[in-house]
């Protein structure tokens, strides 16, 4: 068996391939792949805080944060744009659940973020 460590679209995989024989994989076998494995990140997403505030701004798909269209201490309308994040190629606008103040940006452009993860808090 041998092991690689690959790079697809920026996500990084450990494969282990496993040779059968004479050291040559079978025709049309394919590698298995093991669980994917986070990609070590440089610095943490710089995380602009007032005081977490208690109502969650919270991501509805999975996909990278395209763009922050609010910034700490601003004034938010119910239905107002906070973050905008890119999923299939589609730029979905995660908006505010309430009218508020944004407490908190808990999310940084260029992000990997999943359904439901706390992108933002308000006050």
């Amino acid at each position: 068996m041998k092991n690689y460590t690959i790079t697809v679209n920026g996500s990084v995989y450990d494969v282990t391939v496993e040779e059968k024989g004479a050291g040559a994989a079978p025709a049309g076998a394919a590698p298995v792949a093991a669980a994917p494995v986070a990609a070590p990140k440089a610095a943490p997403a710089p995380k602009a805080v007032a005081g977490a505030g208690s109502i969650e701004v919270k991501a509805g798909a999975a996909g990278k944060v395209f763009k922050i269209e609010a910034n700490v201490g601003q004034s938010v309308k119910k239905g107002d744009p906070v973050v905008i994040i890119e999923a299939m190629k589609m730029e979905i606008p995660v908006v505010a659940p309430e009218d508020g103040t944004v407490a908190s940006i808990d999310a940084a452009v260029g992000d990997a973020i999943e359904a439901g993860a706390v992108l933002a808090t308000l006050n």
